[in-house]
């Protein structure tokens, strides 16, 4: 009797999880409809899809991915259930090796327990927990697709073998889908790589691996960034520091690095002695804070920020263009207060960073609150006491927060502020912790009002995160079509004709008086060449000057993204862009 073929309704991501860890079964069993001897290793959901990894006599490519896709719409007509039992642990790997599944002997033998999971899909037998949707018909048959063909090596370690990785994605709807390729296209369009070197913005080169060459434009940004965070900090009460790069491996024995981070920094040896190139900012802070005079209750909370280049040891795989490097340079800022003062400090700290997400045009926001993790320094009583201040204060900041477990750093819980660009996409970038265990190992202390030595507490924050990151966030967020307080060339004044050249030289001398940046063309162009240039490097508008302009007194102005143009007066025209909001001159 053929199943009847159930509908569920897939909403929640966990709902959806289960859907798409299903269709890599529906997967496997397709490839194991192609080739009968395939070795199946792991096929989990991951966002927005799935993917099976395998061991294979035959290469596919890309081009074997439609041949799939039809395999597993076969699989889904048929309605297959999915059969769940149980099996002993040493009967599953008995089965499996009669199999030739040795990946999944492997996984049976690490695992501790006396019997296992076994799910069936016609003749395709998995090792796997579940759980899953009732059937394959259940998948919708135009709302999931073959997307890529990779490489993966066996637990992710490249001493063992190397498998074929199949890549798709699965959805409710076809229109969800569609929705979701819709959206790639988009970020493809926006690549923060592919526009960071059409707008000369920046370069990373070979001879520098994880590094970045900031070009002209991606200098200017830069700095523009840097200024607007430094002048918030200095509004509420931050003093910047210049730490050094290169420190003594006792520092960072001390700070508990050396033990707990070590294979992510870059030692290098002097004269005998080990140092190593900061990975962070704190040790040094701590430095500055014990410098001087002993510190008084009254002296707190000291805060100090630090534009920070940092350093390290990522591997080649991971880095990929601002989003993740060796070499980046951190907005630190780190708050030595008493106990009683965390909340009141984490209420500030948290305005701030909803304050400069709300400049950027971020505000959806969302926080996670991450707890200690495996690897860590300090007691367990000392992280009961962080974890719960940081509780209280995110509480009293009024916060909404998810819990991330086991996600704080080594030193002390945090908290998370994830924003979401204009493409949907989540973006940790802020973070607060709070530290009990640092100003402890380091010895620091101020003295109470009633003459006794105490220990600081010590709060970590970064209002972006790695400034590098931040500004690839960004040039996606805009897709290169920067607001005009930030665009690296905010006009370019393009002449008609070689009469009107002496003119525009005027008007570019105006308005870069008032600090209007600009890029003056009086090149033996056509004015449509002229626009369609600008345009392309996406500069905020475009001054367009030929003789009428010249006789009147006037200026065209066109918009970035309009075909019309403005007619403002030469006397004008500063007041006209100092209209243009710029956060910079309002603080």
């Amino acid at each position: 009797m053929k199943n009847e073929k159930v509908s569920p309704v897939f909403q929640s991501p966990e709902e959806l999880s289960i859907l798409r860890h299903s269709a890599s079964h529906v997967l496997a069993k397709a490839l194991l409809e192609i080739d009968p001897n395939v070795k199946f290793a792991i096929g989990p959901s991951i966002e927005n899809g799935f993917y099976y990894d395998i061991q294979s006599d035959k290469a596919f490519s890309t081009e074997d991915l439609p041949l799939i896709e039809e395999k597993m719409k076969e699989v889904i007509k048929q309605n297959l259930p999915f059969e769940k039992s149980e099996m002993s642990k040493e009967k599953a790997v008995e089965y499996f090796k009669s199999k030739n599944q040795k990946y999944k002997v492997e996984l049976i033998e690490a695992l501790n327990a006396e019997s296992v999971g076994i799910y069936t899909l016609g003749n395709f037998v998995d090792l796997c927990k579940g759980p899953h949707i009732p059937s394959s018909g259940c998948i919708p048959l135009n709302a999931f697709k073959l997307t890529a063909v990779a490489g993966a090596y066996w637990r992710g370690d490249s001493k063992n073998d190397r498998l074929q990785r199949i890549y798709g994605v699965a959805f409710q709807t076809k229109e969800e889908m569609d929705a979701y390729f819709a959206a790639l296209e988009k970020a493809k369009a926006s690549d923060h790589r592919k526009l960071g070197t059409e707008l000369e913005i920046f370069h990373i080169d070979d001879s520098a691996p994880g590094s970045v060459f900031w070009l002209k434009n991606g200098c200017i940004l830069f700095n523009l960034i840097k200024d607007y965070i430094t002048k918030i900090i200095k509004r509420h009460g931050y003093y910047l520091v210049q730490t050094p790069q290169l420190m003594n491996q006792s520092l960072w024995e001390t700070s508990g690095h050396w033990e707990k981070f070590k294979e992510n920094m870059f030692v290098v040896e002097d004269e005998g002695t080990l140092t190593a190139i900061k990975p962070m900012n704190c040790p040094g802070h701590i430095i500055c804070y014990n410098t001087g005079a002993v510190k008084s209750y009254r002296d707190l909370p000291i805060r100090i920020a630090e534009f920070g280049l940092c350093h390290r040891n990522e591997s080649s795989g991971s880095m990929h263009g601002l989003m993740r490097l060796r070499a980046f340079t951190q907005d630190d800022g780190h708050i030595f207060c008493s106990p009683e003062q965390i909340i009141s400090e984490t209420i500030d700290v948290c305005s701030m960073i909803k304050e400069v997400y709300a400049t950027f045009g971020f505000n959806d926001i969302m926080v996670k609150f991450s707890d200690r993790p495996e690897k860590r320094i300090g007691s367990d009583e000392i992280w009961d006491t962080a974890e719960k201040s940081l509780k209280e204060a995110a509480d009293a900041a009024g916060l909404s927060y998810a819990a991330n477990k086991g996600e704080g750093a080594f030193y002390g819980p945090k908290l998370e502020f994830v924003l979401k660009d204009c493409l949907g996409r989540d973006w940790q970038c802020g973070t607060l912790q709070v530290d009990f265990n640092l100003p402890e190992r380091f010895g620091i202390t101020y003295t109470d009002n009633d003459g006794h030595k105490k220990t600081p507490v010590m709060l970590h924050r970064a209002l972006v995160g790695s400034l590098e990151r931040f500004i690839g966030i960004l040039i996606e967020n805009y897709s290169g079509k920067f607001p005009f307080w930030l665009s690296p060339v905010q006009v370019a004044v393009a002449s008609i004709t070689d009469e009107a050249s002496p003119y525009a030289k005027e008007i570019v001398n105006v308005l870069e008086k008032v600090g209007v940046r600009t890029i003056l063309d009086t090149e033996n162009e056509k004015i449509t060449y002229k626009i369609r240039k600008y345009s392309t490097q996406k500069i905020p508008a475009i001054i367009i000057l030929g003789k009428k302009e010249q006789e009147n007194g006037t200026a065209s102005v066109r918009r970035l993204g309009s075909d019309k143009t403005e007619i403002v007066s030469f006397d004008k025209l500063t007041e006209y862009f100092s209209s243009e909001k710029n956060p910079l001159k309002q603080l």
